[in-house]
């Protein structure tokens, strides 16, 4: 087998790209966007407009890396212990999104409105994608879409994280994505994410790369899924900017923009930036998910709102600096301490399960090697010191 390359820094450079990332995304809902302006942002920000327009590939971006921490965050956790991970981590950020937008909203209708309470309530399960509930804020789409990345994880998971499971696992997905389209199955589609599975793939095998070494073998998955990403460019510009502005704008800076994407977290891979250790980027990547799940509806509410009292620049660089600040007491008030009850409360109840469905001979192994004390299951791994999030999470 294969040694293994074990590093317990936290990778700062990959926490600074999901900040890039989702600023990114902030960049386009706020300057390319006509809706909150009322009219064409071209001559509000003639030159800032034409930038913007490719930020959506910041939730491309994220995808990227989420396949990058998602895998390096699987190794050595059992079925339970990742999804208690995930459910901790993602749940109590999205639970004060959604209620602080759905409250925004009520009060100042004038840009979105809340089409029902019940559609808020069914928000808060994360899986209104999947039953066609309206999601409170557009961009938690992407939310079902890591959801769906997550399940699949859990199949490796449960068969056992290994080098040779996590490309086999690689091999198959590539595959159904490839077929998808032509099969005419949706269910296959809607799983496989044709249009999503390259970047999720590719940072699988980055990460690889990461754990293990390069090789041929990593490196043309790399390249595969970096030919399969340019086949949904198009189709990507047209869901986000319309059918009639994409067809006016070239495709090579989104082309670009998604190499570029690939060489960086090939860079830190390789550990290009390993000397990178500034902490306000730790700050900055913990900011990224609460950040992506409040920024637009209430962003888009204050633009149209303050639009015309305050000149366009300032305005977007003002509401942009509220929303961080924002984000950060969400992070510090309510996802640190609701995230750490959370998993301690989710442990306790899956050891519970397992004390309870075990053999009875397991069932005394396991309770005799139950911790004695909370502060041991407060306690991280030093090998999961890199906690990753959705789209926002990557």
């Amino acid at each position: 087998m294969m040694a293994e390359r074990r590093s317990g820094n936290r990778l700062a450079a990959l926490d600074g790209l999901r900040l890039f990332a989702a600023l990114m995304v902030v960049f386009y809902h706020y300057v390319a966007l006509a809706r909150p302006w009322g009219h064409s942002t071209g001559t509000i920000f003639p030159t800032a407009h034409k930038f913007a327009q490719y930020g959506w590939l910041g939730v491309e971006v994220f995808f990227l890396i989420s396949g990058f921490v998602i895998c390096m965050s699987v190794w050595g956790r059992t079925a339970g212990e990742f999804a208690v991970s995930r459910i901790s981590r993602l749940f109590p950020a999205y639970w004060v999104g959604i209620l602080l937008t759905s409250l925004v909203i009520k009060m100042w209708p004038e840009f979105t409105s809340i089409r029902g309470w019940d559609s808020v309530i069914t928000n808060l399960t994360m899986l209104q994608s999947g039953n066609g509930t309206p999601d409170v804020d557009p961009v938690y789409w992407t939310l079902f879409v890591e959801l769906k990345f997550y399940l699949l994880m859990s199949v490796v998971v449960i068969c056992g994280v290994t080098y040779r499971n996590c490309l086999i696992f690689c091999g198959i997905w590539t595959a159904a994505a490839a077929l998808a389209p032509v099969m005419g199955t949706p269910l296959l589609t809607a799983f496989a994410m044709p249009q999503y599975a390259p970047f999720f793939i590719a940072g699988i095998a980055f990460y690889l790369m990461r754990r293990y070494r390069p090789n041929a073998v990593l490196w043309a998955i790399v390249i595969l899924q970096l030919l399969l990403a340019q086949r949904y460019i198009d189709y990507r510009m047209a869901s986000n900017l319309g059918k009639a502005v994409s067809d006016t704008l070239p495709t090579w800076p989104a082309r670009l923009i998604i190499i570029a994407a690939f060489v960086v977290v090939g860079a830190i891979a390789l550990g290009v930036f390993d000397k990178i250790q500034w902490k306000w980027l730790t700050t900055a990547g913990a900011l990224t998910y609460p950040l992506y799940l409040i920024h637009m509806n209430i962003g888009m509410t204050l633009i149209h709102h303050y639009q015309g009292r305050i000149p366009a620049p300032a305005l977007v660089a003002a509401i942009t600096a509220v929303m961080l600040a924002t984000a950060w007491l969400i992070h510090r008030l309510i996802e640190r301490p609701l995230g750490i009850w959370l998993r301690n409360v989710m442990r306790r109840g899956i050891d519970d399960v397992r004390q309870h469905v075990a053999p009875p001979r397991r069932r005394a192994r396991i309770a005799s090697t139950q911790p004695s004390s909370p502060a041991h299951e407060r306690a991280p791994s030093p090998s999961r010191t890199h906690e990753p999030t959705a789209a926002g999470v990557s």
